[in-house]
């Protein structure tokens, strides 16, 4: 006899919430749990450049470099997770509890048979890939073995996220805080043994922070299949390989976020790149705004996940119009969130970033990039809730075309522009970089309204 299905798969299938008050709970139940594991990650991250930070500018910009490199080149098979999501989200709004694990298994066995081959070839390529975005030695030296050793994760990576979409599709997100919490832990710990040779260790720098990620993201990834095992059997977790359609659905749904990934991270590593071009010191400078800045945006990354699960549910149950209300509710909370957490950077960048920058010259170049930037970052939310809950939907092919084509067509060249060409500074990339956010999330809202998402087959 087959497990029953989680009992919380029916409190997640029940229909239309129409009090106000109800809805915002729904909400912060779900999100809440999403926003604080995103969050911690990122903090994860700020705690890991605080660490190499001591180490001088070189060494904070191959870190900074490396990690972008490493999310370019593990971009697409992250996409799994919108897959999983949007599938399973659907399968709870059907009521079909029973099946809610069956995408979260074709998940898997892509991210193996992608992700183990994929991370061979690379890690052999690394020296060569690491060349084209930055020709200082030094940034070389120490950025080539950095990206090596976490390219060794990217299966891992795979997996996990594949796991994070299913959790926040049943709204079961809390599941996965207490996987955070020992892959924190576990990289502080070892980040503070391989990067300066403590307990015995050799001191390994920059690679010994890679190293230390990579090692943390698989026992993440041991604690996953435990709660699998634990809390997914009744769902269909690991009770058999996906059929020929659940993976074509996979496929189908993962693969334009997939390459919406890949182009995202390609694009940010090109912008590393154009800033490396100004100046090292820049270069180390964009790396902690961008950090100090996903600390506020993730809460409404997290928001727009929540919403996705909610937008898939919803359709699931074929009502599109609570579906769309779902989305607004969504955006007002999301962007009242993170525009509070947005007050400090506007008020006082320099508190903020002379955590991470020692250099006086380093820290006056990020101080005016980082207050524009969190000015807008309310509104910039906006537009991640609605590309999220489109993806929800499984509109995964439009949302890559809008998204790709803003920043590939508008964003990049301006940057040169403003940048390397006109030699403005860093200050005017960062203005691009704004108007560009603003223009998308307004592409996001004519979409929303042109409705063709409301009939997405997942």
């Amino acid at each position: 006899m087959s497990a029953p299905p989680p009992a919380s798969l029916g409190r997640a299938a029940a229909g239309r919430i129409t009090d106000a008050r109800e809805r915002r709970r729904r909400i912060l139940r779900l999100a809440l749990p999403i926003c604080g594991g995103m969050v911690s990650q990122n903090v994860l991250n700020l705690v890991d450049t605080g660490m190499v930070a001591s180490l001088g500018d070189v060494a904070l910009a191959a870190v900074g470099l490396g990690s972008f490199l490493n999310f370019l080149l593990t971009a697409f098979i992250l996409g799994l997770s919108a897959g999983v999501q949007a599938m399973a989200s659907r399968r709870v709004g059907e009521a079909r509890p029973e099946e809610t694990a069956v995408p979260l298994n074709g998940g898997i066995v892509l991210a193996v048979c992608v992700g183990v081959p994929l991370s061979i070839a690379l890690i052999g390529l690394a020296p060569h890939l690491f060349a084209l975005v930055n020709d200082d030695p030094a940034v070389l030296r120490d950025g080539t073995p950095y990206l090596q050793v976490r390219l060794i994760a990217m299966a891992a990576m795979g997996i996990n996220f594949s796991f994070r979409g299913y959790w926040n599709a049943i709204d079961r997100s809390m599941l996965y805080m207490s996987t955070l919490v020992v892959m924190h832990v576990a990289n502080i710990t070892l980040n503070w043994v391989l990067i300066y040779g403590n307990l015995g260790a050799p001191a390994l720098g920059a690679t010994g922070a890679g190293l230390a990620s990579a090692i943390a993201t698989w026992l993440g990834t041991l604690c996953y299949f435990g709660l699998g095992l634990k809390h997914a059997r009744g769902a269909g977790f690991l009770r058999a390989l996906p059929d020929r359609d659940t993976l074509g659905t996979m496929i189908r749904v993962s693969t334009p976020s997939g390459l919406q990934q890949l182009f995202f991270a390609g694009g940010m590593t090109v912008l590393m790149s154009i800033i490396g071009r100004v100046g090292t010191s820049e270069l180390a400078a964009s790396k902690v705004i961008l950090d100090l800045m996903l600390v506020a945006i993730l809460p409404g990354l997290g928001f727009g996940l929540a919403a996705a699960s909610l937008v898939g549910q919803a359709l699931g149950r074929r009502d599109p119009e609570d579906a769309e209300r779902w989305i607004w509710d969504v955006v007002r909370l999301a962007s009242t969130v993170v525009g509070l957490l947005s007050v400090p950077a506007i008020l006082a960048p320099e508190l903020l970033l002379r955590i991470f920058l020692h250099d006086p010259a380093t820290l006056a170049l990020a101080a005016w990039p980082m207050r524009l930037v969190a000015l807008f970052l309310a509104l910039d939310t906006v537009g991640t809730v609605l590309m999220n809950a489109m993806v929800g939907a499984g509109a995964t092919k439009r949302v890559m075309l809008i998204s790709t084509s803003a920043q590939w067509l508008l964003f990049l060249p301006a940057a040169w522009l403003v940048g390397p060409v006109l030699g403005l500074g860093l200050v005017a990339i960062w203005v691009a970089q704004i108007v560009y956010r603003q223009l998308l999330t307004l592409a996001f809202v004519a979409e929303l309204r042109r409705g063709g998402w409301k009939t997405m087959q997942v």
